[in-house]
């Protein structure tokens, strides 16, 4: 590590409450990394590295500064990087442990500068919320009310208050109105914990809609706690009663962004912005998913406006870079930059003849360093090959892996493959079959280890990975389940699904209760309410 460049606590809060660019990415699984961390550390884990890295810091000269566990995670990210290009790179010497010991504060779960921001909302804005037993008392009483449902659609499938109806929360300002019976709706708005029932009931109020609004306090955990029960697999969405959109909406929402410092932007300053080569600028397009699919600005990034809130450091690792928004309705646009804002982001909204820009339609495609393809097999071939001479690994994410693999496929963490692949049980191997969702991990995966392989051994990557094996009219398994690493590639929310121990739910709520004092102690955050 000694011919890597250092930083220290102290040197990076003073990058940070300077605004100056800066990327703290911690190498750790993701479970590992939800135990400890600073609260501007975005998680990048070595396991992801190639995939992620250049979407989340696309400025090579950008400061990006690692750290581990003192595992060596370091050293080879770092010759990753240099190999990408990028010219800035340092390392914190001693990790979370030394963070501490130098006075810097540590957060744990994720997206945790996401939730303590909303904690500092509430605290700040008394944000009006009602209980669990309230709402339901209400529900009961069939009451003049409409709950509204503020995660992602799939969260709300998973499992939602009665007669909750999904919408996202970039969305609430934009569909409320075509949501309410009349005049003297109460309006609700729950998650699944604290931040985005926050966020979205202080959206409805601080866009001056004309309804009483509260949150559900502590969301489907809270429901949950007070032993009442969820529904489950439920379809009621926002695009059931979808209405215009009015000027008034607009300005609403623009006057709000303009307090936090929003500024607007043209098309061509936002392309003076692309040009210059000391600043890193995000572009995101926060409208609902089929809408970008259907045409949107190239080289913008689709997230939707409420996850972009709840989950910045996903998508923006870089502290003290430009946001910049597009919504063609602008409303979503100027009401998710209003808290981007508030966070002491610098964010421009884009107003323009968007029939004329959002040319550009599919999906949206991650960028990806050059690799060196390893020799691929297709499904048919692997499946006449014989079993005792070769070793299926599967590097997609262990929650993949569970739900469906090749039969025989062992699971390990990416990051783990170099290790296993000098151990005498897959040393013997005369090939090693690397999988999988769709190959693109695995590829690197295969470039990794190649150094390693033994006398007359080769590495093959299957051709379309998981995904390829299914297209070839084979079946995946769920059975059999094989794990060469420990399974902490992604850290268990206490909020997430329907199977999670009282304790945990209750520890979570405790800990979002403390974090406005975190936010004190820290003092890098920067965040403002207005």
């Amino acid at each position: 590590m000694s011919n890597i460049p250092a930083l220290n606590a102290v040197q990076i809060r003073e990058i940070l409450l300077a605004g100056k660019e800066i990327a703290i990415v911690d190498l750790r699984e993701e479970h590992i990394y939800a135990q400890a961390h600073p609260l501007f550390a975005t998680n990048i884990s070595l396991s992801r590295l190639e995939v992620e890295i250049l979407n989340r810091v696309p400025r090579l000269e950008t400061t990006v500064v690692l750290y581990d566990d003192n595992d060596g995670r370091v050293e080879r990210a770092a010759e990753k990087l240099a190999q990408y290009g990028y010219t800035q790179v340092y390392v914190l010497v001693g990790g979370v442990r030394a963070w501490q010991q130098e006075g810097g504060e540590l957060f744990i779960d994720v997206n945790s500068a996401s939730k303590a921001f909303g904690e500092w909302v509430e605290h700040f804005k008394h944000t009006p919320s009602l209980s669990a037993e309230d709402v339901q008392a209400k529900i009961d009483a069939n009451d003049n009310i409409i709950i509204l449902d503020a995660r992602r659609f799939d969260e709300y499938q998973t499992m939602s208050i009665p007669t909750g109806r999904s919408v996202p929360g970039a969305e609430l300002v934009l569909r409320a109105p075509a949501l309410v019976k009349n005049e003297n709706t109460t309006i609700l708005v729950n998650c699944a914990g604290r931040t985005r029932s926050i966020i979205g009931t202080q959206s409805l109020i601080n866009a001056k809609i004309p309804h009483p609004v509260y949150a559900l306090r502590n969301g489907t955990i809270g429901w949950t706690l007070a032993g009442q029960n969820l529904e489950h697999g439920q379809q009621r969405s926002y695009k059931d009663q979808i209405a215009p959109i009015s000027e008034q909406q607009v300005f609403s929402a623009k006057e709000l962004a303009e307090k936090a410092h929003v500024k607007t932007i043209t098309l061509e300053q936002l392309q003076e912005f692309k040009t210059e080569t000391t600043r890193t600028t995000y572009i995101f397009d926060v409208r609902d998913e089929e809408e970008y699919i259907q045409g949107h600005l190239p080289e913008s990034r689709w997230v939707a406006g409420g996850q972009l809130v709840q989950e910045t450091d996903h998508t923006a690792a870089v502290r003290g870079a430009r946001i910049v928004l597009i919504d063609h309705l602008l409303v979503r646009a100027y009401m998710t930059a209003s808290w981007l804002g508030q966070m002491n982001w610098e964010v421009y909204v884009l107003e323009t003849d968007f029939n004329q820009v959002l040319t550009e339609q599919g999906v949206w495609k991650s960028k990806l360093p050059n690799v060196h393809l390893a020799q691929t097999i297709s499904a048919k071939d692997l499946n006449h090959f014989a079993k005792e001479d070769i070793a299926i690994w599967d590097v997609s994410t262990f929650a993949n892996y569970k739900q469906g693999h090749l039969p025989g496929a062992q699971w390990l963490l990416k990051a783990d493959a170099i290790q296993k692949i000098q151990e005498p049980e897959f040393q013997s191997k005369k090939v090693i079959v690397l999988t999988c969702s769709t190959a693109i991990l695995a590829q690197y995966a295969a470039e990794e280890i190649a150094p390693y392989l033994a006398q007359e051994q080769k590495i093959w990557v299957l051709d379309g990975g998981n995904t390829g094996w299914q297209q070839a009219g084979f079946e995946l398994t769920s059975d059999d389940i094989r794990a060469l690493s420990p399974q902490i590639d992604r850290y268990k929310r206490p909020y997430e699904g329907t199977d999670n121990a009282l304790e945990a739910m209750q520890a979570y709520l405790d800990w979002e209760y403390g974090l406005v004092d975190q936010l004190t102690k820290d003092a890098t955050h920067g965040f403002f309410v207005v």
